[in-house]
């Protein structure tokens, strides 16, 4: 057993590296980067995120951040603006507060070490792993969804991804099959793999180098691959917008609590167990708690949707025109041009950018 473990590892690695010499494609701005703050902005964009979605988004934040230098420096909302519609706002957080303590205490200079690399805030293995050997070509192995699904298959490993155990195997498996002196190449190699070749859904068995020893495969159970022991239990929730404007500005006030979208902007906002007729909304205590004011109702919107990874948020928006100016804690009344440079989470940006409501 052991031999023929080995054997199919040396397998594994020779061929992942000839499809990615003959057959890898896949063109994408950070390939091939050695700049580790550029290597840096790509994996943090694309946690939690699908290329083709942060590509765009990349593309933009080295154009106005070029360096980090560039990014430590700019103001905080500016930051929050370029990052509008990614979600996980926390990682940006955690992104302006890596890039200024590289700035000030490491003199600009990024860490160039694995250890180092892994103790920055918001960078954790998978992110290390991926600066230090595509920047350094030191010998860290990436896993991702992507590695794990490829190994699973190729390996046919039924030890769940999301134990300990499961951690633990395909952490040592992924490091044992690096190319020595290539860790840059095979973990990019991998990653493509999984991404156009091993996909989640319908993978390209027929046009797999490694198929003809691919344990899943000659068993006829690849979609079996990888096994969870958890689904994500997925909370709801109902969030009525009140969209409240007097003299032509917004009451609009920054999420400071410990929730959701926290250092994102929002309209008043009521929060219900259950989901509200506008005419049921408008007899609640938390709605008369809200606003005093007489007010006319200009619109309600059509419920839009936000899908988190443990919550789904429903959001109804109603645009209210008050006809004397309210107090609201936190809230401060903003002009048109003033919110058109903050950021909103998704759910409230879509719903501006629909009703065309500050352009």
């Amino acid at each position: 057993m052991p031999e023929k473990s080995a054997q199919l590892k040396l397998f594994f690695t020779k061929k992942l590296l000839e499809w990615n010499q003959k057959f890898n494609n896949r063109e994408m701005p950070w390939k091939k980067e050695k700049d580790p703050y550029k290597i840096w902005i790509s994996e943090i964009i694309l946690q939690q995120t699908r290329v083709e979605q942060g590509l765009d988004y990349y593309n933009r934040f080295i154009k106005q951040f070029p360096n980090i230098k560039k990014l430590a420096q700019a103001k905080e909302f500016t930051v929050f603006k370029l990052w509008e519609g990614l979600g996980y706002y926390s990682r940006c957080k955690n992104l302006i507060s890596t890039a200024k303590f590289i700035n000030e205490e490491l003199k600009g200079v990024f860490p160039d070490t694995y250890e180092e690399i892994l103790a920055l805030k918001g960078v954790g293995p998978y992110t290390a792993a991926a600066i230090a050997s595509f920047a350094y070509n030191l010998p860290y192995a990436v896993v991702d969804g992507n590695v794990t699904r490829v190994l699973s298959r190729f390996f046919s490993i039924n030890i769940p991804i999301d134990t300990t155990e499961g951690k633990k195997i395909f952490n040592d498996l992924a490091q044992s099959l690096l190319k020595k002196g290539q860790a840059n190449l095979y973990n990019q190699a991998i990653m493509d793999f999984g991404a156009t070749i091993c996909k989640p859904r319908l993978p390209i068995c027929s046009s797999c180098l490694l198929a003809s020893n691919c344990q899943s495969f000659s068993n006829n159970t690849t979609n079996s691959y990888p096994v969870k022991s958890k689904r994500i239990s997925q909370k709801e929730r109902w969030l009525y917008y009140l969209v409240a404007e007097y003299n032509d500005r917004f009451y609009i006030r920054k999420r400071a609590q410990n929730d959701i979208w926290q250092n994102l902007h929002e309209f008043l906002v009521i929060e219900m167990d259950l989901p509200k007729t506008t005419e049921d909304l408008l007899k609640s205590k938390q709605f008369k708690e809200r606003i005093a004011s007489e007010f006319n109702i200009i619109s309600v919107s059509k419920p839009y949707q936000q899908k988190l990874t443990h919550q789904l948020i429903n959001g109804v928006f109603i645009h209210l025109k008050l006809k004397n100016p309210v107090v609201f804690e936190d809230f401060v009344l903003k002009s048109k041009g003033q919110i058109k440079r903050i950021a909103f989470p998704r759910i409230i940006d879509g719903y501006i950018t629909q009703q065309n409501m500050f352009s």
